[in-house]
């Protein structure tokens, strides 16, 4: 129990939000704005670079040197051998000035210590400006913006944990696929509660968590994160599709509230409640967990191969439920648009081997 929490907990670290996601891309390994600040850590000198200009940067500043140059990594390494800071435009293609005194206002909050760090924190909390760090002593590169600061790492470090959770993810999708098989064996029995649709919908969830870490890991690897995407990429492959086939499969009628999207903002204890997991979907407060629902069948039809696109939903509007198109008959069948005798012979095989897979999953 205690290592399913922990991996629960690994599940539910916090997603690097976009604006940070934007610039980690800007600074990630291989950029040009990367190896300018790699070369001035390798010459051990510090630097503080604002990322961009606007009315308050230009109230702030005095002195320094008006530049308006294109941006290169060796003339911001050699610009911060001088005292003052350096301010490049929005796009980081040019260097704009240098050796300038920013003077952000001191009524500014801050914990920090070191004065270069502290100044950077103001300027960026008074300007919206992301603005980065140098630290010599420390050999850190380090990204503030609104009141969050990012240290950059290596790739390694960052690979490490990048493994540690791929192992996670990997855990993870295989028991998504073991809880989407159990729902088919009980959708085909028409026998699928509350709980065990939660169930799903928490593997889910969780798998998106995972996710969206590794997203940001990806992000900030830049060039040396390439075999990590690839990864990330096949071990996600179908989750979208399937979470929008559940909720087609079963949000109640006239409720365009229901679906899973209403799991991001689950704690940890919620995500692992059931009854909380079910009411953040958008099953009914005052149902049981043991409440009987019915799949449409829009997940089972899909898995029907051949079938050229909308013609499931067809079916599942005609029929009405997965149960009633069970029990169709061919002759039934081709009564929907585009059924023909093959093609009702082709749904009819395929409905018949979901059934046969759904009794025998039961029995195992």
């Amino acid at each position: 129990m205690a290592r399913q929490q922990g991996e629960d907990a690994m599940a539910l670290n916090a997603e690097p939000r976009p604006g940070i996601l934007d610039h980690l891309a800007r600074m990630a390994p291989g950029t040009p704005l990367r190896e300018g600040f790699e070369r001035i850590l390798r010459g051990r000198t510090g630097a503080l670079v604002v990322l961009g200009r606007n009315r308050v940067i230009t109230t702030i500043s005095t002195g320094g040197f008006a530049l308006d140059v294109p941006y290169t990594a060796t003339a911001l390494r050699e610009l911060a051998k001088m005292d003052g800071a350096i301010v490049l435009d929005a796009e980081s293609m040019r260097i704009v000035s240098a050796g300038v005194q920013l003077m952000p206002d001191p009524a500014i909050p801050t914990v920090e210590t070191g004065t270069r760090h502290r100044t950077a924190d103001r300027v960026a909390r008074q300007s919206g400006l992301p603005v980065i760090s140098v630290s010599a002593s420390m050999s850190t590169i380090s990204l503030f913006l609104d009141s969050s600061r990012h240290v950059f790492e290596q790739s390694d470090q960052i690979l490490s944990r990048a493994n540690q959770a791929l192992q996670t993810l990997e855990r993870y999708r295989a028991r998504v696929s073991e809880v989407t098989a159990r729902l088919s064996s009980l959708e085909v029995q028409d026998q699928v509660t509350v709980r065990d649709v939660a169930l799903v919908a928490q593997r889910l969830e969780m798998v998106r968590r995972l996710n969206a870490e590794l997203d940001g890991y990806v992000v900030e690897l830049g060039s040396d994160g390439r075999l990590l995407a690839l990864q990330l990429y096949e071990l996600s492959a179908g989750l979208d599709s399937l979470r929008e086939l559940l909720e087609l499969d079963y949000r109640p009628a006239d409720d365009p509230g229901f679906g899973f999207a209403g799991l991001a903002p689950l704690d940890l204890n919620d995500l692992l409640n059931p009854l909380a997991l079910a009411r953040a979907i958008g099953f009914a407060g005052q149902d049981h967990l043991d409440t009987r629902v019915s799949a449409r069948g829009y997940r089972q039809v899909a898995q029907i191969g051949r079938l050229p696109p909308g013609l499931g939903a067809r079916l599942i509007e005609h029929f009405g439920s997965l149960q009633s198109l069970f029990a169709a008959s061919s002759t039934e069948l081709q009564a929907v648009e585009g059924v023909g005798e093959s093609r009702a012979r082709i749904i009819r095989d395929g409905l018949l081997r979901l059934a046969e897979a759904g009794y025998s999953d039961r029995i195992e």
